[in-house]
C-alpha cells in the first residue's frame, strides 16, 4: 500500500505525543483519499528529540454564498453562517472535524492548523438578502466552527457579517468560546437590545488545565465567563452552554458552570452529551490514551452506555443528549440545575418584523 506523510517528522516519532498548543494527537489522512499514512520510525530521528512547532496556513475561499440552510429538527434553526472552515481552538471533540475529509485534507492536525476563511462573508450577505424572493428568518452565525477564532482578530470577516446584519436589521445568534467576542459589543449590544440578537458561550470546563489539554487554544474559562458578563451587562441576552458533556471527565462541573455563568450574567443554559461522529472518535481516544490514561476506559464506556453501545448514534433525537441511565441521570441533573439558578425561563423570539433592505448607491427613493 502506498503511503504519504501529512504530520509533521516528530508527530510521525511520537504517535500519539501532543504538539504544543494543538489538540489532536494525530493527522491520518482522510476517508475520501485513495492514499493512507501511517506512522513509522526509520530511524533517522532517533536522537532528535526538540518537538517541532506546526504553524498555521489560512486560505481564502471562492463562495457563492453565505447562507448555509438545513433541515435537522434538533438544532435550533434553519439557516447559518460559519466565516470559516477549519478551527485553530483544536478542540478535540469538535463534531466539526470530519468535514476537512471533504477538502482532502485530515480532520486530525489539518482541522486546527489548515483554515479557510470566506473574505467576501458580509457582501455575499448582502446580496443574498437584498433579492426579493428572501424571507426572513433568524440566522445563526458559528454553527460548525467558532467565528471568533484567533484569525478573526486580523481578518473580521465576522466581523463584516455582522456590519452588513445590523444594517438590515436582520435577527441573529452567535456562539463562541472566545473572548474576543466582546471587541463587537458596539453591535451586538445594540442589536441584543433591540431584539435582534442573542449570544451563546460555550463553558465546558472551570478546570484550566484540563480547559488547556481539551481546548488548546480557545479562551480560558475565567475569560469565558467575564465574556458573558460584559455581554449581559451590555443588553445581550447570552446562554451559556454546556457543551459537550463528557461522562467522569467533565460533567461532575455541570452545576458550578451554570451557577457561575448565572453570576456572570446568564439568562439561559444548554448542554449537549459528547458526540463522537465518524473521525472524531478514534481522535478522542487518542487524546484520551495520551492526556487522560487513568480513565480512558471508563469515559469510553461511559459514553457507549449512552450511544446504545457505539461510540455514536446519530439518530435525530437521540445525537444531542444519548439515552440509557447515564443519559437520563445528565439530563435531569442539568434540568434540575436550570431551576434552582433560575436558567429555565423561555427567551422571547428575535424580532423579524424590522428587517429591511436598506437603499443602496444610486437607488430612487420614495417620495411618500
Amino acid at each position: 500500500m502506498q503511503t504519504r506523510r501529512s504530520f509533521t517528522d516528530t508527530a510521525y516519532k511520537q504517535g500519539t505525543a501532543a504538539l504544543r498548543g494543538r489538540g489532536a494527537r494525530s493527522n491520518e489522512t482522510g476517508r475520501y483519499e485513495s492514499l493512507t499514512s501511517q506512522p513509522f520510525d526509520d530511524g533517522w530521528t532517533e536522537d532528535d528529540n526538540a518537538a517541532r512547532v506546526l504553524t498555521t496556513s489560512v486560505l481564502a475561499m471562492k463562495s457563492k454564498t453565505v447562507i448555509a440552510r438545513n433541515k435537522s429538527p434538533d438544532v435550533g434553526f434553519d439557516r447559518s453562517i460559519n466565516p470559516y472552515r477549519g478551527c485553530e481552538h483544536g478542540c478535540i471533540y469538535c463534531y466539526a472535524r470530519p468535514a476537512h475529509a471533504y477538502l482532502g485534507l485530515s480532520p486530525g492536525l489539518d482541522f486546527e492548523s489548515k483554515l479557510f476563511f470566506k473574505p467576501e462573508a458580509g457582501k455575499l450577505l448582502d446580496r443574498e438578502l437584498s433579492k426579493p424572493t428572501y424571507k426572513v428568518g433568524s440566522v445563526h452565525i458559528g454553527g460548525d466552527t467558532d467565528p471568533y477564532q484567533p484569525q478573526e482578530r486580523s481578518l473580521r470577516v465576522t466581523r463584516g457579517v455582522l456590519e452588513t446584519l445590523s444594517r438590515f436589521r436582520h435577527p441573529f445568534s452567535i456562539i463562541t468560546k472566545s473572548a474576543l467576542i466582546t471587541r463587537d459589543l458596539d453591535i451586538l449590544g445594540e442589536m441584543g437590545r433591540a431584539g435582534l440578537a442573542r449570544a451563546a458561550v460555550s463553558i465546558t470546563t472551570l478546570d484550566r488545565k484540563l480547559a488547556r489539554s481539551m481546548e488548546p487554544r480557545a479562551a480560558t474559562p475565567e475569560r469565558r465567563l467575564d465574556a458573558v458578563r460584559q455581554l449581559s451587562e451590555a443588553g445581550v441576552p447570552t446562554i451559556v452552554m454546556f457543551a459537550p458533556a463528557i461522562p467522569s471527565l467533565n460533567d461532575h462541573e455541570m452545576e458550578a458552570v451554570l451557577e457561575r455563568a448565572k453570576a456572570a450574567g446568564a439568562v439561559a443554559a444548554g448542554y449537549v452529551a459528547i458526540r463522537l461522529p465518524m473521525e472524531i472518535h478514534g481522535l478522542f481516544e487518542q487524546w484520551l490514551a495520551s492526556d487522560h490514561p487513568d480513565r480512558a476506559k471508563r469515559v469510553m464506556s461511559l459514553v457507549r452506555q449512552m450511544r446504545g453501545g457505539a461510540a455514536y448514534d446519530s439518530e435525530f433525537g437521540k445525537r444531542m443528549t444519548g439515552e440509557g441511565p447515564v443519559a437520563e441521570v445528565l439530563n435531569q441533573r442539568f434540568h434540575a440545575a436550570l431551576r434552582r439558578f433560575e436558567l429555565d425561563r423561555p427567551l422571547p423570539r428575535l424580532d423579524t418584523s424590522q428587517f429591511r433592505v436598506p437603499p443602496k448607491t444610486g437607488d430612487q427613493l420614495s417620495l411618500f
